[in-house]
């Protein structure tokens, strides 16, 4: 190939007639040419150009087009390339054609308004229906993990969501046949004992006033005082039975057996079957520009609260049998439903410990006519708080779980006071994602010039 010839690439892209005509001598140049020196043709050279890529460019002389075009690029983009400019992924819109609008910061703001409103308003509207709905929600994303493994075996995802639905409703059937029973009745034995635990507490009461008397004298503790309290102390045990048997009313009555029972199982096997299609579409509704910073807090949200729930689950139940199992040894005739209460009340913290110890050291009080029952209650309950800090709760929990216990407290309070029942079961999501949220824009501020401007410098007088 002589210096004469005109560039490989030049052929392909230029025609000499109209630029209407078909060049099919470009098309026979560029044959030609490969068949004289085939070694020289240049590598970048449009080899596989079409007549209609050859008749974009009209040139008066072959030599002014440049050498090397570049492998399948448009015609569009060879002007940018003349000018030195580098070429776009994305090919340019045609002249005439509307620009794309990008949303500002103020709609970006308004929308997620707008959706904490919408949030908020459903909320508050149909709050007292949506608690079987998110009952079912929470069942779909705990089953969630092991669905998916039996899918991944060969098993169809409905059958594999009815499989583990069917599993969970014969553990409760199971949990309810073999303990709702004995919780009835020690309820019943509870609530046939208060009497006997008010006038209890009175005489022990009179005592310790009469004490009190001998020693400071009537000037101080009076006779008046003495009935005042010992009335007193009886009406408070009185005040808490009754607001516990309120409490238990009331939470079958919020419950709704017939709902829970009937809607919940149904709506959560369509949840379950459905969850990674519903995945998918929450997905596909993503802002694309900052699809994948959501996706990434979506991802550690899901991590924080699924190591919550299991690790939790497991610290609930493990506390609640060694509870269960400890104060019935020791004799204690209430000790089911005190164990029972301080193991799967302990996700909140430190309520499930005060309220178990509490219960069980006065029960005991009331029951054993000697201290040594009463020690070895207390002794139960220090081995138990020495298991749940030091053994349970770092085993299953750990550091994994970015939820701080006051932040957890204040969370289900929060939730309980805005919404009930249905608050308290979204109290540690919201607070979970609100956590992985601040933690975002803590790093995203430490990194920001807000943060690393150095101070103003004052000038050199």
């Amino acid at each position: 190939m002589t210096p004469s010839d005109p560039p490989v690439g030049a052929i392909a892209g230029t025609t000499r007639g109209a630029p209407g005509e078909a060049p099919a001598e470009a098309i026979v140049g560029v044959t030609e040419a490969m068949v004289r020196d085939p070694v020289e043709a240049p590598t970048g050279a449009t080899i596989g150009a079409t007549v209609g890529t050859a008749a974009g460019s009209t040139l008066e002389s072959p030599l002014e087009t440049p050498a090397a075009v570049t492998v399948g690029k448009p015609v569009e983009t060879l002007a940018e390339s003349q000018a030195g400019i580098p070429a776009l992924e994305e090919p340019p819109r045609p002249a005439g054609a509307p620009t794309r609008a990008r949303a500002t910061r103020a709609q970006r703001i308004g929308a997620v308004i707008a959706l904490l409103v919408a949030t908020w308003l459903v909320l508050q509207l149909f709050a007292s229906v949506l608690l079987p709905f998110v009952a079912a929600a929470g069942i779909a994303y705990g089953l969630d993990p092991p669905t998916t493994r039996l899918t991944r075996l060969g098993m169809p995802r409905g059958a594999a969501a009815l499989l583990m639905l069917l599993g969970l409703i014969a553990a409760v059937l199971l949990f309810a046949l073999l303990l709702y029973p004995l919780i009835l009745a020690q309820v019943g034995i509870l609530f046939g004992r208060v009497p006997q635990y008010v006038a209890a507490v009175q005489g022990w009461a009179n005592q310790e006033l009469v004490r009190l008397q001998q020693s400071f004298g009537s000037d101080v503790v009076n006779d008046k005082l003495r009935d005042l309290v010992s009335s007193q102390a009886g009406s408070m045990l009185s005040f808490i039975a009754g607001a516990l048997s309120r409490l238990i009313g009331g939470g079958f009555a919020l419950f709704n057996v017939l709902t829970l029972m009937v809607v919940t199982p149904v709506v959560a096997f369509y949840l379950l079957r459905d969850w990674p299609r519903l995945i998918a579409m929450i997905d596909s509704w993503l802002p694309r520009r900052y699809a994948e910073v959501i996706r990434a807090q979506a991802r550690e949200v899901d991590r924080i609260l699924s190591a919550w729930v299991r690790g939790q689950a497991l610290c609930c139940l493990l506390l609640a049998a060694y509870y269960v199992v400890a104060l019935s040894l020791a004799g204690l005739d209430l000790g089911l439903i005190v164990g029972l209460a301080a193991g799967l009340l302990s996700f909140i913290p430190y309520v499930g410990s005060i309220t178990g110890g509490v219960a069980a050291i006065g029960l005991a009080l009331a029951q054993f006519p000697h201290w040594r029952g009463v020690f070895a209650i207390a002794g139960i309950l220090v081995v138990g708080q020495i298991l749940e800090g030091y053994v349970i709760y770092p085993r299953f929990l750990g550091d994994r779980v970015e939820l701080s216990a006051v932040w957890v407290i204040f969370a289900l309070f929060a939730g309980g006071a805005a919404f009930g029942f249905l608050g308290v079961m979204l109290a540690v999501p919201v607070a979970a994602t609100i956590g992985v949220l601040c933690r975002f824009w803590l790093r995203r501020y430490l990194t920001s010039p807000l943060y690393l401007d150095p101070p103003n410098r004052p000038a050199a007088g």
